[in-house]
């Protein structure tokens, strides 16, 4: 039975669009109406501002965060808790509660790999960082970084469950981002293209 609840347990609580109801509390719009018409964090603040943006982002972080928790506190296998952690993306992705139309998942992630090990999540989130300031496009750099995450936790020596589950959750938003690969968005300066 556990092997059911706990992915399906991360699927809806991926699910839960804080962005799109935080937006239209806040301002009165659909967060995928602007911007980059993403359900995410990054998407609230360029049409709410910093502030909600950095509440959806907690929230999205605590919804991978939970049900990888509770999933780990009921010793379910690590196959398990690697499928509820892809669960929980693809729910922020693909969300039953707004139309399937969600984020990229990002944070959703990070929530999961929290869950497991503190260090791997900060770890993933310094490489990001690095990423965005080198690439300074959110969108590629967010695909790098989510294929690098687990190779790095890896040469690391971090070979625990958390760099198992990044591999798995960085496939997803590898796959999320990749038709977002040439888009060029210009509300915030780490999306800003190099002028040529």
């Amino acid at each position: 039975m556990t092997s059911i609840l706990f992915p399906l347990l991360g699927y809806l609580f991926g699910s839960l669009p804080f962005s799109v109801w935080i937006t239209r509390l806040a301002k009165g719009v659909d967060v995928r109406d602007g911007g980059s018409g993403h359900a995410g964090a990054t998407n609230t603040i360029r049409q709410a501002g910093f502030g909600w943006g950095a509440l959806v982002l907690i929230l999205d972080i605590g919804k991978g965060f939970l049900p990888m928790y509770l999933a780990m506190q009921s010793n379910v296998s690590s196959t398990i808790l690697i499928i509820t952690a892809i669960s929980a993306v693809v729910g922020h992705c693909f969300p039953v509660f707004a139309q399937f139309r969600g984020g990229m998942g990002l944070a959703t992630a990070g929530g999961c790999v929290l869950a497991i090990n503190p260090l791997s999540f900060w770890i993933a989130i310094g490489l990001l960082v690095l990423c965005v300031l080198v690439i300074r496009h959110a969108a590629r750099a967010s695909v790098v970084a989510g294929i690098l995450v687990a190779p790095a936790l890896w040469l690391l020596h971090i070979r625990d469950l958390s760099a198992w589950t990044a591999l798995g959750v960085g496939g997803v938003i590898a796959l999320r981002f990749l038709i977002n690969w040439n888009r060029q968005y210009r509300e915030l300066w780490l999306d800003r293209e190099q002028k040529k």
